[in-house]
């Protein structure tokens, strides 16, 4: 009987005590176990065995995931719908290149000051969303993105306009940041940091407050939540996201012009988060990795039209609303639960 009542008290799954527990990021040893494998192996082997053109793709990648990551704090986390994120990118690669050959900084402060910058800029875009939601909040996005575009061609002075800026490689010390394989670890050093930073803010009381407002304004306003303050602050947050990836990118592409932060730009970060997962933090990786292999493989087949490539992203997006809402996200939690379960179906 004793051995009975013993046994009695030993869990047969993860049972959550306290409120800690209940804001740890991994559930068990096994999660973090994994996760310093494959970031083991991603920072250790990959740059040394894969070509050049992988490494870009990578890379690509890499940036990608951080904008996402932000606009998905934004659309999946707050419910605010964003048409100039694009715009946003936009800011924080020319706010880089700008105080890189102006004002002589380097990168280390250039890159987190672009994004400072880029989170006023889109907090300023974000005040609408006071007192407009839904269609109207994204009309007046829509309008932030025309306009962002139209300062960035037209402020010559400023911004050289189609010229383009030619940036400085970026340096620690002596040693000189250039080449696929040396920003390989600057970029996914950062993704591995800003993500950590959003799965932090998700499990703070800012996190809980945009998940209140997405699900019901009404009654989070009731509850004390200042909505408009936690608006303002998911755009900034969002958009400052935006501007770090893009001032990542203006170095890693050397010399940037306003062509690529079109609205074009925009839709494919939405495309990125519908298709991830709204409302996870990886789906935003799984969305950018997604989106960005499709984007090169219609560039190989030779159907890099603008028309096509939105084309393909609507009907991609189409797809997973009606096949898998949740997106990738869903689909990788339903693999993993698999083996979990395996061999028994229950």
């Amino acid at each position: 009987m004793k051995k009975l009542r013993k046994l009695s008290f030993h869990p047969c799954g993860n049972y959550r005590e306290n409120y800690a527990q209940e804001l740890n990021i991994f559930e068990t040893d096994f999660g973090r176990f994994w996760l310093i494998i494959f970031l083991a192996v991603l920072f250790l082997v990959a740059p040394f065995v894969l070509s050049p053109y992988m490494l870009y793709i990578l890379n690509t990648i890499g940036i990608a995931a951080i904008a996402a990551i932000g606009l998905n704090i934004l659309i999946g986390y707050t419910g605010q719908i964003s048409l100039g994120h694009g715009a946003f990118f936009g800011v924080g690669a020319y706010a880089a290149a700008i105080m890189a050959t102006r004002l002589g900084l380097g990168f280390y402060i250039a890159i987190p000051a672009a994004g400072i910058i880029t989170a006023l800029v889109g907090m300023i875009i974000g005040i609408p969303s006071g007192r407009l939601k839904g269609l109207y909040l994204t009309i007046a996005t829509l309008a932030g993105q025309f306009i962002i575009e139209y300062v960035l061609i037209q402020w010559d002075s400023l911004t050289k306009g189609t010229m383009g800026i030619t940036l400085p490689a970026p340096q620690i010390m002596q040693w000189q940041i250039s080449g696929d394989k040396a920003f390989f670890f600057l970029i996914f050093v950062s993704l591995v940091l800003m993500t950590l930073f959003a799965v932090n803010i998700m499990r703070s009381k800012y996190g809980r407050a945009f998940i209140a407002i997405r699900d019901n304004d009404r009654a989070a306003e009731g509850m004390g939540i200042p909505i408009f303050k936690y608006k303002l602050l998911s755009f900034g947050i969002s958009s400052f996201y935006a501007g770090f990836a893009g001032a990542l990118w203006a170095y890693y592409m050397v010399s940037i012009t306003t062509e690529p932060f079109n609205l074009g730009l925009s839709v494919e970060y939405i495309a990125m988060v519908i298709i991830g997962g709204m409302g996870n933090i990886p789906g935003a990786i799984f969305g950018a990795t997604f989106i960005t292999l499709l984007v090169g493989a219609i560039t190989s087949l030779g159907l890099n039209m603008a028309p096509l490539r939105e084309f393909v992203f609507g009907l991609v997006i189409v797809l997973f609303i009606l096949i898998e809402p949740k997106g990738l996200a869903e689909i990788w939690r339903i693999i993993r639960s698999s083996f979990r379960l395996w061999p028994f179906s229950y």
